[in-house]
């Protein structure tokens, strides 16, 4: 994992764990005001469903890309060769940006809707349209990451190669596995 790679994977899971703790507060400090003082806080369900869960799973999926925990099934790639493997690489690459291209678009098409209405958490008014924008965030971020793994299959010819000094990544993941 180069350097630019490994620091928006903290960035990212940094994120999603502040996201997931502060929920988790909201969550425990509505339940305990709710059970002794019989007052709950306002809005938490709508909080929650709307904001935390949403940032928590969209903030997810460019970081299990970044550290390639993302389901893959090796079955036929792993009987390719090199050249054939690099050639389904950039196939499956360039599919990838357009789907998340695709995501992006539609999503950010919704979000400006829901901007323009100004929509809000069912009967409460509690904001949402805000996180909205995070989907094509997500998805532009994505096929980004999908246009630099791209990168460095054209560039080095081997995807676990680093782009710049064509060197084999140092990842502490691929060294723990049995070979």
């Amino acid at each position: 994992m180069t350097r630019v790679n490994a620091g928006l994977d903290r960035v990212l899971s940094v994120l999603a764990a502040v996201a997931t703790v502060l929920m988790m507060l909201h969550v425990v400090a509505h339940a305990l005001l709710r059970y002794f003082l019989n007052s709950p806080l306002y809005g938490t369900n709508e909080i929650v469903a709307y904001w935390y869960l949403p940032a928590i799973a969209l903030l997810g999926i460019p970081a299990a890309h970044l550290q390639k925990e993302h389901i893959t099934v090796t079955l036929v790639t792993e009987r390719m060769g090199r050249i054939y493997k690099n050639i389904l690489g950039l196939f499956v690459g360039a599919l990838c940006i357009l789907v998340s291209v695709g995501f992006a678009y539609f999503g950010f098409e919704e979000a400006t809707d829901k901007m323009a209405m100004g929509a809000t958490a069912g009967v409460t008014d509690i904001v949402t349209w805000p996180i909205y924008f995070l989907v094509p965030v997500t998805f532009v971020l994505l096929a980004l990451l999908h246009v630099f793994d791209m990168v460095v299959i054209v560039r080095t010819g081997d995807p676990d190669r680093d782009p710049t000094t064509g060197e084999p990544v140092e990842d502490e993941l691929l060294e723990s596995r049995p070979v």
